[in-house]
Protein backbone atom coordinates (compact mmCIF):
# COMPACT_ATOMS: atom_id res chain seq x y z
CA UNK A 1 0.00 0.00 0.00
CA UNK A 2 1.30 3.53 -0.71
CA UNK A 3 1.82 5.27 2.42
CA UNK A 4 1.15 8.93 1.02
CA UNK A 5 -1.83 7.42 -0.78
CA UNK A 6 -3.29 5.75 2.50
CA UNK A 7 -2.46 8.72 4.79
CA UNK A 8 -4.64 11.29 2.34
CA UNK A 9 -7.86 9.32 2.29
CA UNK A 10 -7.65 8.58 6.02
CA UNK A 11 -7.18 11.35 6.78
CA UNK A 12 -10.22 12.90 4.57
CA UNK A 13 -12.25 9.69 6.27
CA UNK A 14 -11.39 11.32 9.86
CA UNK A 15 -12.84 14.71 9.17
CA UNK A 16 -15.66 13.05 7.03
CA UNK A 17 -16.34 11.01 10.17
CA UNK A 18 -16.70 13.82 12.66
CA UNK A 19 -19.09 15.82 10.47
CA UNK A 20 -21.42 12.69 9.90
CA UNK A 21 -20.90 11.95 13.91
CA UNK A 22 -20.05 15.10 15.96
CA UNK A 23 -20.09 13.14 19.37
CA UNK A 24 -16.11 11.70 17.88
CA UNK A 25 -14.16 14.77 19.23
CA UNK A 26 -10.68 13.48 18.06
CA UNK A 27 -9.41 10.42 15.91
CA UNK A 28 -6.02 9.50 14.87
CA UNK A 29 -4.28 6.28 13.13
CA UNK A 30 -1.50 4.81 14.08
CA UNK A 31 1.25 2.00 13.29
CA UNK A 32 2.07 -0.77 16.26
CA UNK A 33 5.76 0.76 16.13
CA UNK A 34 4.24 4.26 17.50
CA UNK A 35 4.50 6.08 13.40
CA UNK A 36 1.15 8.22 12.93
CA UNK A 37 -0.07 7.58 9.55
CA UNK A 38 -3.28 10.90 9.61
CA UNK A 39 -5.18 12.79 12.52
CA UNK A 40 -8.15 14.34 11.84
CA UNK A 41 -7.66 18.46 11.39
CA UNK A 42 -8.80 19.30 14.55
CA UNK A 43 -6.47 17.10 17.24
CA UNK A 44 -2.80 18.99 17.15
CA UNK A 45 0.44 16.55 16.59
CA UNK A 46 1.36 17.08 20.36
CA UNK A 47 -2.10 15.97 21.15
CA UNK A 48 -1.20 12.95 19.53
CA UNK A 49 2.15 12.58 20.51
CA UNK A 50 1.23 12.47 24.44
CA UNK A 51 -1.74 10.04 24.00
CA UNK A 52 0.89 7.62 22.56
CA UNK A 53 3.01 7.98 25.40
CA UNK A 54 0.08 7.31 27.78
CA UNK A 55 -0.49 4.27 25.59
CA UNK A 56 2.58 3.09 25.64
CA UNK A 57 2.52 2.93 29.49
CA UNK A 58 -0.78 1.20 29.63
CA UNK A 59 1.22 -1.45 27.05
CA UNK A 60 4.14 -1.85 29.26
CA UNK A 61 2.81 -2.27 32.35
CA UNK A 62 0.04 -4.39 30.95
CA UNK A 63 0.83 -8.95 31.42
CA UNK A 64 1.33 -10.82 29.19
CA UNK A 65 -1.29 -10.91 27.55
CA UNK A 66 -1.32 -11.71 23.66
CA UNK A 67 -4.25 -11.07 20.85
CA UNK A 68 -5.86 -7.87 22.10
CA UNK A 69 -7.85 -6.53 19.53
CA UNK A 70 -8.75 -3.07 21.43
CA UNK A 71 -9.27 -1.49 24.47
CA UNK A 72 -11.24 1.01 26.13
CA UNK A 73 -11.29 3.78 28.43
CA UNK A 74 -13.97 5.18 30.51
CA UNK A 75 -13.91 8.97 32.09
CA UNK A 76 -16.78 11.43 33.42
CA UNK A 77 -16.90 12.81 29.90
CA UNK A 78 -16.27 10.82 27.52
CA UNK A 79 -13.98 7.25 26.37
CA UNK A 80 -10.85 6.85 24.55
CA UNK A 81 -11.33 3.84 22.39
CA UNK A 82 -8.51 1.68 20.19
CA UNK A 83 -9.56 -0.64 17.67
CA UNK A 84 -6.95 -3.09 15.74
CA UNK A 85 -7.68 -2.57 11.87
CA UNK A 86 -5.46 -5.04 9.57
CA UNK A 87 -1.93 -3.44 10.39
CA UNK A 88 -3.24 0.03 11.55
CA UNK A 89 -4.72 0.92 15.16
CA UNK A 90 -7.37 3.42 15.12
CA UNK A 91 -7.60 5.97 18.21
CA UNK A 92 -10.80 7.82 18.74
CA UNK A 93 -12.47 9.99 21.58
CA UNK A 94 -15.85 9.95 21.79
CA UNK A 95 -18.30 12.40 24.46
CA UNK A 96 -20.09 11.10 27.12
CA UNK A 97 -23.11 10.93 25.42
CA UNK A 98 -22.40 9.54 22.60
CA UNK A 99 -24.12 6.43 20.53
CA UNK A 100 -21.82 3.99 21.02
CA UNK A 101 -23.39 1.45 19.03
CA UNK A 102 -23.29 4.54 16.01
CA UNK A 103 -19.75 5.53 16.62
CA UNK A 104 -18.85 1.71 16.06
CA UNK A 105 -21.22 1.42 12.76
CA UNK A 106 -19.65 4.09 11.73
CA UNK A 107 -16.02 3.47 12.63
CA UNK A 108 -16.25 -0.44 11.08
CA UNK A 109 -17.90 0.82 7.84
CA UNK A 110 -15.63 3.82 6.79
CA UNK A 111 -12.28 2.83 7.59
CA UNK A 112 -12.11 -0.66 6.58
CA UNK A 113 -13.47 0.52 3.13
CA UNK A 114 -11.17 3.11 2.71
CA UNK A 115 -7.97 0.58 3.70
CA UNK A 116 -9.37 -1.52 1.08
CA UNK A 117 -9.92 0.89 -1.68
CA UNK A 118 -6.39 2.60 -1.50
CA UNK A 119 -5.10 -0.92 -1.68
CA UNK A 120 -6.86 -2.01 -4.75
CA UNK A 121 -6.66 1.71 -6.19
CA UNK A 122 -2.47 2.17 -5.87
CA UNK A 123 -1.06 1.10 -9.36
CA UNK A 124 1.13 -1.59 -8.92
CA UNK A 125 5.30 -0.25 -9.05
CA UNK A 126 6.81 -1.30 -12.12
CA UNK A 127 9.98 -1.72 -9.72
CA UNK A 128 8.65 -4.77 -8.24
CA UNK A 129 7.77 -5.94 -12.15
CA UNK A 130 11.20 -5.90 -13.70
CA UNK A 131 11.53 -7.14 -17.04
CA UNK A 132 13.56 -10.74 -17.79
CA UNK A 133 16.45 -11.01 -19.68
CA UNK A 134 15.97 -12.04 -23.31
CA UNK A 135 17.45 -14.31 -25.49
CA UNK A 136 18.08 -13.37 -29.28
CA UNK A 137 14.80 -15.64 -30.12
CA UNK A 138 12.64 -13.33 -28.15
CA UNK A 139 13.83 -9.90 -29.86
CA UNK A 140 10.72 -7.92 -31.35
CA UNK A 141 9.89 -7.70 -34.69
CA UNK A 142 12.13 -5.29 -36.15
CA UNK A 143 15.71 -7.19 -35.52
CA UNK A 144 17.25 -9.92 -37.46
CA UNK A 145 20.49 -11.53 -37.51
CA UNK A 146 22.67 -12.51 -40.67
CA UNK A 147 26.25 -12.94 -41.62
CA UNK A 148 28.72 -10.50 -43.05
CA UNK A 149 28.68 -11.40 -47.00
CA UNK A 150 31.88 -10.04 -47.26
CA UNK A 151 34.73 -12.63 -47.93
CA UNK A 152 36.77 -13.38 -44.71
CA UNK A 153 39.83 -15.24 -43.67
CA UNK A 154 37.49 -16.60 -40.59
CA UNK A 155 34.01 -17.49 -40.68
CA UNK A 156 31.96 -13.93 -39.42
CA UNK A 157 30.63 -13.83 -36.62
CA UNK A 158 26.34 -13.83 -36.40
CA UNK A 159 25.49 -9.98 -34.97
CA UNK A 160 22.21 -7.89 -34.35
CA UNK A 161 21.25 -5.14 -37.00
CA UNK A 162 19.26 -2.61 -36.05
CA UNK A 163 16.47 -1.94 -38.66
CA UNK A 164 15.34 1.35 -39.83
CA UNK A 165 13.47 3.16 -37.05
CA UNK A 166 13.88 0.52 -34.83
CA UNK A 167 16.40 1.28 -31.60
CA UNK A 168 18.53 -1.62 -30.47
CA UNK A 169 17.85 -2.61 -26.88
CA UNK A 170 20.84 -2.57 -24.20
CA UNK A 171 21.86 -6.06 -23.08
CA UNK A 172 19.96 -6.63 -19.88
CA UNK A 173 22.61 -7.87 -17.09
CA UNK A 174 21.20 -10.37 -14.48
CA UNK A 175 21.02 -9.22 -11.14
CA UNK A 176 23.52 -9.24 -8.94
CA UNK A 177 23.30 -13.03 -6.35
CA UNK A 178 22.21 -11.76 -2.43
CA UNK A 179 24.49 -12.39 0.16
CA UNK A 180 24.01 -14.77 2.60
CA UNK A 181 21.96 -13.63 5.50
CA UNK A 182 23.92 -12.57 9.02
CA UNK A 183 23.69 -14.20 12.23
CA UNK A 184 23.15 -12.45 14.97
CA UNK A 185 23.47 -13.87 18.49
CA UNK A 186 20.73 -12.26 20.91
CA UNK A 187 19.33 -12.66 23.96
CA UNK A 188 15.87 -12.95 24.83
CA UNK A 189 13.69 -11.02 26.54
CA UNK A 190 9.85 -10.75 27.28
CA UNK A 191 7.80 -8.76 24.83
CA UNK A 192 4.11 -8.58 26.78
CA UNK A 193 1.23 -6.56 26.87
CA UNK A 194 -2.02 -5.11 24.91
CA UNK A 195 -2.17 -4.97 21.42
CA UNK A 196 1.14 -6.95 21.27
CA UNK A 197 1.04 -9.67 18.22
CA UNK A 198 2.02 -12.89 19.10
CA UNK A 199 4.02 -13.33 15.95
CA UNK A 200 6.13 -10.44 16.01
CA UNK A 201 9.63 -10.27 17.52
CA UNK A 202 11.62 -6.62 18.42
CA UNK A 203 15.03 -6.16 17.65
CA UNK A 204 17.39 -3.16 18.07
CA UNK A 205 18.15 -0.10 15.66
CA UNK A 206 22.05 -1.34 15.00
CA UNK A 207 20.78 -4.65 13.98
CA UNK A 208 18.06 -3.58 11.06
CA UNK A 209 20.44 -0.69 10.07
CA UNK A 210 22.74 -3.38 10.18
CA UNK A 211 20.81 -5.57 7.56
CA UNK A 212 19.58 -2.51 5.69
CA UNK A 213 23.06 -2.07 4.82
CA UNK A 214 23.54 -5.02 3.63
CA UNK A 215 20.57 -5.63 1.59
CA UNK A 216 20.28 -1.77 0.18
CA UNK A 217 16.92 -1.05 -1.33
CA UNK A 218 15.00 -4.31 0.36
CA UNK A 219 12.93 -3.66 3.53
CA UNK A 220 13.18 -6.61 6.26
CA UNK A 221 10.02 -7.32 7.57
CA UNK A 222 10.43 -11.28 9.04
CA UNK A 223 13.10 -12.86 10.44
CA UNK A 224 14.01 -16.54 11.60
CA UNK A 225 14.91 -17.61 15.44
CA UNK A 226 16.58 -20.41 16.04
CA UNK A 227 17.83 -22.02 18.79
CA UNK A 228 21.32 -23.63 19.51
CA UNK A 229 19.26 -26.70 19.81
CA UNK A 230 17.83 -26.46 15.81
CA UNK A 231 14.46 -25.16 16.80
CA UNK A 232 13.53 -22.47 14.44
CA UNK A 233 10.54 -19.92 14.03
CA UNK A 234 9.63 -17.41 11.51
CA UNK A 235 8.26 -14.13 12.59
CA UNK A 236 8.28 -10.31 11.73
CA UNK A 237 9.89 -8.03 12.80
CA UNK A 238 9.99 -4.54 14.49
CA UNK A 239 12.23 -2.32 16.19
CA UNK A 240 12.71 -2.37 20.00
CA UNK A 241 10.68 0.94 21.45
CA UNK A 242 12.47 0.85 24.99
CA UNK A 243 15.58 3.21 24.88
CA UNK A 244 17.16 1.03 27.68
CA UNK A 245 17.64 -2.14 25.51
CA UNK A 246 19.32 -0.31 22.49
CA UNK A 247 22.65 -1.81 22.05
CA UNK A 248 22.14 -4.50 24.07
CA UNK A 249 22.01 -7.37 22.00
CA UNK A 250 18.51 -8.13 22.91
CA UNK A 251 15.76 -9.63 21.19
CA UNK A 252 12.00 -8.86 22.67
CA UNK A 253 9.93 -12.32 21.37
CA UNK A 254 5.75 -12.49 22.88
CA UNK A 255 5.35 -15.69 25.06
CA UNK A 256 4.25 -17.75 22.45
CA UNK A 257 7.51 -17.28 20.72
CA UNK A 258 9.19 -18.28 23.30
CA UNK A 259 7.19 -21.52 24.06
CA UNK A 260 7.58 -22.45 20.64
CA UNK A 261 11.11 -22.42 20.81
CA UNK A 262 10.77 -24.08 24.24
CA UNK A 263 13.13 -21.17 25.29
CA UNK A 264 12.99 -18.64 28.32
CA UNK A 265 14.10 -15.05 29.26
CA UNK A 266 17.66 -14.73 29.49
CA UNK A 267 18.59 -17.49 26.88
CA UNK A 268 21.00 -17.02 23.65
CA UNK A 269 19.24 -17.45 20.25
CA UNK A 270 20.62 -17.13 16.85
CA UNK A 271 18.46 -13.85 14.46
CA UNK A 272 18.59 -14.20 10.74
CA UNK A 273 16.93 -11.77 8.18
CA UNK A 274 14.46 -13.31 6.13
CA UNK A 275 15.15 -11.82 2.52
CA UNK A 276 13.26 -13.02 -0.65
Amino acid sequence: MNDEVCAFALKNTLNEIQNICPDIKNAFIFKEDGEVIAGDANTPEETIVRALNALDGIFDKADSINGVEGITLEGNKGRVIVSCMNDLYLATVTSGKADMKYVDTVIRVLIPTVLKLAKEFNPTSLKNNPTPSRTESDLKPGFSTYKSSEPEEEPAEESLVERPGQPLEPEIKPEAPLPDPPVNQLIAENLGGLLVPSDTVRVDNDTLSQWAELYEGRKIEEVEVETFDGKTARCKVRLIKEKKYEGKGIVQMPEKVQLVLEIKKGELVRVKPVVE
